[in-house]
């Protein structure tokens, strides 16, 4: 079910009564200015002003035509240094899950989910244009409601997240080969790739510091450096991001995806995650949803 309103257009889940998918614009203010945890994937294009991010217990700046990116559940809030206009898609993910069509967008571990590089795009000319044409085919749609829409809108918000993955992988890339520094990004890329691997069973920064001959205080100053988190905290998101997946994705307890992940007391494990999420993991399943459908197919 479509609700319109003055520049805000919201699709509703028909079995929930819930957001499904969402597009409004905020012009000149900030309606981002407290925490306020979604169960639901926020783009957030500012197309003017600037600021502070305050995300994941980092703090980013922001200028004009800056497009951000929050998972569900992901605190976050933005203190505005100008006053803020722009434009906002939400979607949950039984409108489109991001883990089941990672191959089909390429955002997983970009755009979201991505505990290296700051929640943020700067979107240039071309982008613009790009995202400005899709905008105006969701609102059509959504104005003139017809024959397989929920198709044509995923179809739109595939284009959106494809060409924002596109365009904060190339400028990710161009950071890289700015850095004269080669030795510190050599071992970063080892310890990703290691985090990658071992997450399940090594939770602990000295673990990881062994594994690259180096000590945890020193290996943690060059994460704080590079990605301005310490090496528990890159650990630790890892953990979440792949506790959240299996909380959305499967049927399985919490026990069973604690244990796999490692924890042998599911109790420790969801403090751990309370801790880390800023929601218990029973209260992200009943508010994120378990994807009972695809589970029966």
């Amino acid at each position: 079910m479509i609700m319109e309103q003055r520049d805000s257009f919201t699709l509703t889940n028909p079995q929930t009564g819930n957001l499904a998918f969402k597009l409004c614009y905020f012009e000149r203010n900030n309606p981002f200015d407290h925490i306020d945890k979604h169960n639901y994937y926020s783009l957030i294009w500012i197309q003017q002003g600037s600021g502070i991010i305050k995300a994941d217990f980092n703090t980013y700046n922001f200028t004009s035509n800056t497009l951000l990116s929050f998972s569900p559940h992901q605190p976050f809030l933005l203190e505005a240094e100008s006053p803020l206009s722009g434009l906002v898609i939400n979607f949950h993910p039984d409108f489109f899950c991001i883990h089941k069509h990672h191959k089909e967008v390429a955002c997983h571990g970009v755009l979201f989910n991505n505990i290296y590089n700051p929640p943020f795009v700067d979107v240039d000319a071309k982008a613009q244009a790009n995202f400005n044409m899709v905008v105006e085919q969701i609102k059509t749609e959504m104005q003139n409601p017809a024959l397989a829409q929920y198709e044509l809108l995923v179809s739109y918000l595939k284009i959106f997240l494809i060409t924002a993955s596109r365009l904060k992988t190339e400028q990710q890339s161009e950071i890289q080969k700015e850095r004269s520094d080669t030795e510190e990004p050599f071992i970063l890329q080892n310890l990703k790739n290691y985090i990658e691997t071992h997450y399940k069973t090594k939770h602990s920064a000295s673990e990881y510091a062994d594994m690259l001959a180096i000590t945890p205080k020193a290996l943690t100053k060059l994460t704080k450096a590079h990605f301005n988190k310490t090496l528990t905290d890159l650990i630790s998101e890892r953990i979440i991001i792949e506790a959240k997946r299996e909380l959305y994705l499967t049927n399985k307890t919490v026990k069973e995806i604690a244990f796999e992940l490692g924890y042998n007391d599911e109790y420790y494990f969801s403090r751990f995650f309370k801790k880390n999420a800023e929601v218990s993991p029973q209260l992200y399943r009943d508010t994120v949803g378990f994807d009972r459908i695809s589970a029966l197919q």
